[in-house]
């Protein structure tokens, strides 16, 4: 019995038995209570207590959330109201972003990591079309996962799902000046949400073509969005993956792609392109994000002291003449020059830390004739070489780490373009003529991105360079949270 019709009986009871002028009293506090209950149960509509009950399990116990900082941050900013539970046609929001997150393999990502198990449409069709028959706690819970969903699918949409840069707790810090709440809560209040989500993706032209393509596949196709996706759709979303990790926005950039052993520097309406040495396995060149702030012509080379322990001692010691006739020259920590007799080499040998060594400016120095430097942790640069044949190969991994380019004098000449520098363009040829070190320093620091990209598309076909680092079986892996040696036998 709810509480208006408890107070009407009550009050038919009291006008039966109570009709005596000396009970006026009562009478009337009993219409001022009737008074007050209306009012208080006209107040108390289904919304106001949806909104409580979400309110309510935001501050309370976790609610296995990916992102719930910012879920909680878009309620706060809704004001707790509910953003899916309510009256709309078949193509309203909550039917769009269900229907998002159906596809999401359309974008190289996987429907398990936007809780597949909480987010049916069942439990959705019985929520709006037979509301008093489900509970006021599975209603917000279901609000808050689907929130929770979009927020997850944005982030993975602009930052990837496995960011090595990016952990998700960083991102749902709400520090970085990329918050996905807001975002969603424009979608909705402008009535754009698959458009302005679908906003947030690179907007560089590998990563179009890479979505241009998996939407051919998964798209257009007909297909089951909850399978495992095959090989070459696999490929393709790791690679947007990787792409989504690099965020390439600006219009002047050098991209340098490990696997097809190429740099590319990319000018508003043009594209240069040249040919480049990386990392071997062993010592492989390391993805990042930086930018070329100065050039150095004729430079002396500080050699790593892995270097040193590994390869030119050892040669040294079979052959004392070998680091004079590579203008190689070793120093103590105070700088004296150490001659290479065997005995001091054998002393350098035991204790290398004590030591340093330096290659002189000249045709055989190993960064060639220019080297191109940009802050990073891994203490890797790009250089000329002085080995020219080796750009003849198709494979061309062959260095400790750093990145050889071919024609490194062009791409100096390009980078003094870039930096409205062209008058310098003659002295930097004149002091590589003449062995001449001189720093040039970029008044504009050129972006630099390194990525590891093993796909790409290239005159409207799907093209694959070889997995030199053995990188591509553990993002699949991850990606899709399934254990690829298991899916292969049953491929096979």
């Amino acid at each position: 019995m709810s509480t208006n019709q408890w107070v009407m009986k009550t009050w038919v009871h009291f006008n039966t038995f109570y009709t005596q002028p000396k009970v006026w009293l009562l009478r009337l506090l009993m219409c001022a209570f009737l008074l007050f209950t209306g009012s208080v149960s006209a107040a108390i509509n289904p919304d106001t207590l949806l909104s409580s009950e979400i309110q309510s399990q935001i501050n309370g116990q976790a609610l296995g959330l990916y992102y719930p900082q910012s879920v909680k941050r878009f309620y706060e900013l809704n004001h707790f109201d509910s953003a899916w539970i309510k009256t709309q046609q078949e193509t309203g929001p909550t039917w769009e972003a269900m229907l998002m997150i159906d596809c999401v393999l359309q974008f190289g990502l996987s429907h398990a990591d936007y809780h597949p198990d909480e987010l049916l449409y069942a439990r959705l069709h019985a929520i709006l079309e037979q509301p008093n028959r489900v509970r006021l706690n599975q209603k917000a819970r279901f609000d808050i996962m689907l929130t929770d969903a979009m927020i997850t699918f944005i982030n993975h949409l602009h930052y990837g799902k496995l960011n090595p840069e990016y952990a998700a707790s960083r991102i749902d810090a709400g520090i970085l000046g990329f918050n996905a709440e807001n975002i969603l809560l424009t979608g909705l209040q402008q009535n754009t949400l698959a458009k302005v989500m679908l906003n947030v993706q690179p907007k560089s032209k590998e990563y179009a073509d890479l979505q241009n393509y998996m939407h051919l596949l998964k798209g257009q196709y007909l297909d089951d969005c909850y399978e495992v996706p095959e090989a070459e759709v696999r490929k393709v979303a790791i690679n947007m993956e990787r792409l989504r990790w690099a965020a390439i926005d600006e219009p002047y950039y050098i991209h340098i792609n490990i696997p097809s052993y190429t740099l590319k520097f990319y000018q508003k309406d043009s594209v240069y392109q040249f040919k480049v040495i990386v990392g071997k396995a062993a010592t492989p060149t390391p993805t990042l994000h930086s930018a070329i702030s100065y050039f150095t012509t004729a430079p002396e080379w500080n050699v790593p002291k892995s270097i040193i322990v590994k390869e030119v001692l050892p040669r040294a010691l079979r052959d004392t003449s070998y680091l004079d006739n590579n203008h190689l020259a070793i120093y103590d920590l105070k700088g004296n020059y150490v001659q290479p007799s065997a005995a001091n080499l054998k002393r350098v040998k035991q204790d290398p830390s004590n030591y340093h060594m330096q290659q002189s400016s000249g045709c055989d120095n190993s960064l060639g004739v220019i080297v191109f430097r940009f802050a990073n942790p891994f203490d890797i640069y790009l250089h000329d070489t002085p080995e020219k044949n080796l750009f003849k190969q198709n494979d061309r991994a062959f260095s400790h780490g750093c990145i050889r380019v071919e024609q490194a004098e062009k791409l100096a000449s390009l980078l003094l373009k870039y930096d409205s520098a062209a008058d310098k363009i003659n002295v930097v040829s004149h002091t590589i003529a003449a062995y001449q070190t001189k720093t040039f320093v970029l008044n504009k620091p050129m972006p630099i991105k390194i990525t590891y990209i093993t796909g790409e598309m290239r005159n409207g076909v799907f093209t694959t360079y070889k997995d030199i680092y053995n990188l591509d079986k553990s993002l699949e892996m991850a990606l899709y949270n399934i254990d690829l040696t298991y899916t292969m036998r049953i491929e096979k």
